[in-house]
């Protein structure tokens, strides 16, 4: 099997409203618990029609085994493995081949809580927004975590708002939304396959002025998180630097005639 070789368990997609989509790596643990609460919540409280999709990119541990059982046993989940890692990776992969009007993911964690999605994506099925995204920057928001932690996630934001000069209060929380046709124009645009992927596409629609909504959510950090915070972070600024070459010389910009609505406000 190639590098790039993709496993896909159920193979039938269904024409929904919003897939979810929940990339993991070596997440054995938390998964089945984790995917059966979101699959409640779906099921209980949600108003559009949805699939979750479980994005494993490289697990060497059990994981793809218990996203398979889970894709068996609950009606809406599916399961996706590619042999390659990236976070980005994964999530482009799943956004690409999904028939959903609205493609969104969520950390597996499920560290943001589940009442935003419905604002997440509410103002993209209604043509008002291209992109939405959690924030835990934004007023109203509500977030549980160490100084450490906080400082890092700050610190960055404002990093990028220097580098590039974005508008957008939070690049980084793990809770995002795009009309999957606004997924398909940006995708060949991005070029990260890891963890600074979803900066990259925000910036990216930004830069092509297309409209982006933010939800302010509540949100509690994960103790247990293996996130390599000084690698991320080291790729994360290699990757602004990387865009902010990148706009000098013209690039980032979709080719005119990308069927997508932008915003034209100054």
């Amino acid at each position: 099997m190639s590098a790039m070789a993709i496993l896909e368990f159920p193979l039938a997609h269904r024409v929904v409203d919003v897939e979810v989509v929940i990339p993991v790596y070596n997440e054995e643990a938390d998964l089945a618990v984790s995917v059966r609460r979101l699959h409640a919540y779906l099921t209980e409280r949600f108003p559009f029609t949805w699939t979750v999709t479980i994005a494993d990119n490289a697990s060497t541990d059990r994981t793809w085994g218990i996203a398979c059982r889970l894709a068996d046993e609950l009606d809406g989940v599916r399961a996706l493995h590619l042999e390659e890692k990236g976070r980005g990776r994964a999530l482009r992969t799943a956004w690409t081949v999904s028939t959903a009007a609205v493609v969104a993911y969520m950390d597996v964690d499920l560290s943001t809580d589940l009442d935003a999605l419905l604002p997440l994506v509410a103002p993209l099925l209604s043509g008002h927004s291209d992109v939405a995204i959690g924030s835990r920057l934004a007023r109203g928001a509500h977030v549980v975590r160490g100084a450490k932690r906080e400082f890092i996630s700050r610190t960055y934001n404002l990093i990028l708002k220097a580098a590039v000069g974005n508008r957008f209060s939070d690049a980084q929380c793990g809770f995002k939304a795009l009309r999957t046709d606004v997924a398909r124009a940006l995708l060949p645009l991005v070029e990260d396959q890891g963890w600074f992927f979803d900066t990259e596409v925000l910036v990216l629609a930004e830069r092509n002025r297309l409209r982006i909504h933010e939800v302010p959510v509540d949100w509690v950090d994960d103790p247990d998180s293996r996130v390599d915070v000084a690698r991320t972070a080291k790729d994360d600024l290699l990757g602004i630097w990387r865009l902010v070459r990148g706009f000098a010389t013209g690039k980032g910009m979709l080719p005119a005639g990308a069927q997508v609505r932008q915003d034209r406000s100054p």
